[in-house]
């Protein structure tokens, strides 16, 4: 008989459920068969029935017999066997799901734009003004419960779906009371003991938190709030305001030859509490990271197809860097969770924190001919990027009977701000062999931004559940849903000048002495702003109100049904502000229907059939004008007013075989009709390159998934002793996906820069090019051993995602897109428990990027490549250790 690890399946789980439906009994003796640990989940919509569902079979899981929806389900258990620190690392091994940039995940390899992000079935903001989903990553798995990604959609969803909808649930009522202390120590190859680049900032940066060295001057402020325009103010005030800047902590970079380890602390704990029949449960948990990495690669740019000397045509680099980054990141994150149930009531309040800090120092030296010149540059960044989350949650889910009802409710705020952004251009002077900076352009500039968002997300829902007095399970669900989404952000961008030529003796000095005040008053130097009035601030929002019915039933013995149809009406705007003031609205309402069957044919094998309509809306950052840069991509974005909402069509099979306790097999096959998706594309604007954004006229997605999942008990090959309990696993998951785009002769879209003058899409979109951020193959691999009895184990984890395309970009009619090859990664997580003094503690060792595969972003044409942004990626090695009281 198989032995079935008592700690769970790993996190690739390929069921196909809906948190929406009825909960049903399975009979089975459970003197056979090991029972299952609940997995926490809370979502939109309720259960009501304890009938027996029908259903062949003693191996299909709990979540899977009475549901309907492909979904993957991540216990928290399956969750630490990977031994990722943050929730997207998990999921990452997830069937149909890739990591990008380590903190996005995607969903069958489309953009994040088609994927979702829930807690607890509410919505959250996103710290990131260049997306609207949350970046993953600041999600430690400490705090979540478990995790569930849906693929296919059902009305109680919101009806933004494409890949998918991911909902986080934390941990609200511990099974029993608890205190978990514990501290890793880790370090790469490429940044630990070596050398790298700093900057002083202010004495609390270690913590997350600046003291105050950062904040904008108080009359700087006052004037840029005055509303008075900037170059009507005096030389004096301008001058003022330059030397009222915090200046060396700020400015300068000094090389750090022993970057130091990364470390962490977490400490969580738990209180359970019977009150007569009923339950009070209490969670907290803290947690604090520093952690450092230094790149190190090239740092390319071109303007386009150029002649190649004989007669064709090739892509040379009119900008050419080498550059060195070092970044330090802590993060810090708490939250306090409260659960009480009676009766069959439950209620759960939770807040959760999360501060995430990033400070870099960066060194550029090359040539930029595009704008400069053959001389070479020496450039300096410093920055500090601070994203908060806040959110509270309030959950009631009430049964009465047949009839069940959960609310929910919320309040959210999300802040990025990133003050004292500095950058320095030095260029070097072959007169004078050396490199100088007069302040006076051309290569010779210093300049300084403050940029602040701030997001609120207020959101509630009900939801209503009657199970029908009927022969046959039947299973009605009504609810409403309602979400009020505002952002205001404003980039401030300065550079300092001259009013007279500085003395070269004066040019050649290093940053914070060319800053300083003797300078400002000496030779006049003043701020002067860079932003046009219409392009520092803007607010936008988003309301939407959306109700759904629903009916789950079952039609004949082994055969499900779920219909649904949710209807939507949301109104999103966009508000520019200054001397060209715009407001762009964008108000439009859906019907989205919604359908599921599952076919339990045969013992432990089903069918899944789904089929919908859902829709994809432009975010706030792809409708807004103003200028971004973010400091992981290097890339300037800006966005377009004239965006349009996404139609999707959804359509996908799916066939389940579950040999044995935790043990699977799936094969799958889907398909997406897109109209109108937004595209990212590249364009060069006053000598820049940008990447912005515009509606494709269509697109199609297909392709297939396949998993297995196989547990093998050693003692069957070893006999009994040391391995009388230990199991291998082997688990894998494939995803084949292909993606086009249709462009026909008659197609048109709206490019930011034509004033909403409509332009053959032919000029942007080639007809049949694969979709941005899609691969075709996307690949996981897992062999682990573990000990049924203890915790003991040891688990090799493989990669894989093919090349995609992150940018369009196209000259003289020729594609030379961006392009992104993520290739195959292995990852080594051993975990052992073990007693001492009576107290249980855990010890973890993990080998990330075994492989050294390094991040390239890169174009090619004819032979010739140029790196927009590549580096080397080291091997990273951490050790564990926590104790539970």
């Amino acid at each position: 008989m198989n032995r079935i690890s008592s700690l769970g399946a790993l996190l690739l789980s390929s069921a196909l459920v809906s948190p929406l439906v009825s909960t049903s009994a399975w009979a089975q003796d459970e003197s056979q068969e090991r029972s299952e640990a609940p997995v926490d989940i809370s979502a939109p919509g309720v259960s009501v029935s304890d009938e027996v569902i029908v259903v062949q079979g003693r191996y299909i899981p709990e979540t899977i017999r009475a549901t309907s929806e492909v979904i993957s389900v991540l216990s928290a258990a399956e969750i630490a066997r990977t031994g990722d620190g943050d929730i997207a690392g998990a999921l990452q091994r997830v069937t149909g799901l890739s990591l990008v940039g380590g903190r996005f995940v995607y969903v069958r390899g489309l953009g994040e734009r088609y994927s979702l992000a829930l807690l607890n079935g509410l919505p959250l903001p996103s710290p990131e003004p260049l997306r609207r989903v949350v970046p993953l990553d600041i999600f430690p798995t400490e705090i979540i419960a478990s995790s569930v990604v849906q693929k296919s959609y059902s009305a109680n969803y919101p009806g933004e779906f494409g890949g998918g909808v991911i909902n986080l649930t934390t941990a609200a009522i511990p099974e029993e009371s608890f205190l978990k202390i514990g501290g890793s120590l880790s370090g790469d190859s490429e940044t630990t003991f070596e050398t790298g680049y700093t900057y002083y900032g202010s004495q609390t940066d270690w913590t997350g938190f600046d003291n105050g060295t950062r904040d904008m001057p108080r009359g700087l402020k006052t004037a840029l709030n005055s509303g008075q325009a900037f170059p009507t103010l005096s030389v004096a005030e301008r001058q003022a305001f330059a030397a009222s800047l915090v200046n060396a902590p700020t400015t300068l970079v000094q090389r750090n030859h022993d970057i130091p380890l990364n470390g962490a602390l977490d400490i969580s704990a738990g209180l359970s509490l019977d009150i007569g029949s009923d339950r009070l449960g209490v969670i907290a948990a803290f947690g604090w990271d520093n952690a450092w990495e230094t790149r190190g690669g090239l740092n390319q740019r071109t303007a386009g197809l150029a002649a190649d000397g004989e007669g064709g045509q090739t892509i040379y680099p009119n900008s050419d860097f080498r550059f060195m980054s070092t970044e330090n990141r802590i993060v810090v994150h708490g939250l306090l969770g409260l659960g009480y149930s009676f009766g069959e009531h439950t209620l759960r309040w939770t807040n959760l924190y999360i501060r995430d800090t990033v400070k870099e120092a960066r060194i550029e030296d090359g040539v930029d001919d595009l704008n400069v010149g053959s001389d070479r540059l020496n450039r300096s960044y410093t920055s500090w990027f601070e994203r908060q989350l806040i959110d509270t949650q309030i959950v009631g889910e009430f049964k009465f009977g047949d009839v069940a009802l959960d609310v929910r409710g919320t309040y959210a705020n999300t802040q990025r701000e990133a003050p004292y952004e500095r950058t320095f251009s030095y260029r070097f002077d072959p007169s004078v062999g050396d490199f100088t900076n007069n302040l006076g352009g051309q290569g010779r500039d210093a300049t300084i931004a403050f940029s602040d968002l701030s997001e609120d997300v207020w959101a509630g829902s009900a939801n209503v559940s009657w199970k029908a007095p009927t022969a046959r399970d039947l299973t009605l669900t009504a609810g409403y849903a309602y979400t009020d989404t505002t952002r205001t952000s404003t980039r401030y961008d300065f550079r300092y000048r001259p009013v007279t030529n500085l003395p070269l003796a004066v040019a050649q000095q290093r940053p914070d002495y060319l800053l300083s005040d003797y300078n400002i008053y000496t030779y006049g130097i003043v701020l002067n702003a860079i932003s046009a009035d219409d392009a520092v601030r803007y607010d936008a929002g988003l309301r939407v109100h959306a109700g759904y019915v629903q009916a789950e039933t079952e039609l004949m013995d082994f055969l499900r049904a779920t219909v649904g149809v949710r209807y939507e009406t949301a109104d999103q705007f966009v508000q520019t502000f200054g001397a060209n003031p715009y407001r762009q609205p964008n108000n439009n309402d859906y019907w989205l229907p919604a359908a599921t069957l599952t076919w339990n044919f045969t013992d432990d094998m089903q069918l899944r059939f789904a089929a919908s309509k859902t829709i994809a809306r432009p975010q706030f950052r792809e409708l807004s004008p103003i200028q971004y840069r973010d400091t992981e991509s290097e890339r300037l974005f800006i966005g377009n007013i004239y965006l349009t909402d996404s139609e999707l069509l959804n359509l996908e099979a799916r066939y389940e075989w579950y040999m044995g306790r935790n043990e699977r097999f799936s094969v799958a096959g889907f398909y997406k009709k897109i109209d109108k998706p937004v595209e990212a594309i590249s364009q060069i604007r006053t000598e820049t390159l940008m990447t912005t954004y515009a509606n494709a006229p269509e697109a199609v997605l297909y392709g297939g998934e396949i998993e297995v999942q196989k547990y093998f008990p050693l003692s069957d090959i070893f006999g009994e002793g040391f391995f009388s309990t230990r199991d291998l696993l082997i688990a894998t998951n494939y995803t084949y996906t292909q993606s086009q785009i249709n462009v026909g002769a008659g197609d048109t879209t709206i490019p930011p820069d034509t004033a909403g003058v409509v332009r053959p899409a032919s000029d942007y979109f080639r007809d049949g090019t694969p979709m941005t951020g899609q691969s075709d193959h996307i690949a996981n691999i897992q062999i682990g051993f573990e000990d049924s009895e203890s915790l003991s184990q040891q688990t090799l984890m493989l990669t894989y995602s093919s090349k995609r395309i992150l940018n369009r970009f196209t000259s003289d009619g020729q594609a030379i897109d961006f392009l992104e090859n993520p290739g195959i990664r292995l990852d080594f997580v051993a975990r052992q428990g073990f007693t001492l003094a009576g107290k249980a503690l855990e010890f973890k060792f993990e080998a990330r990027n075994l492989t050294k595969r390094g991040y390239s972003d890169y174009q090619e044409f004819n032979g010739a490549r140029i790196d927009r942004n590549t580096y080397d990626v080291g091997r990273s090695f951490s050790l564990g250790l926590s104790a539970t009281f």
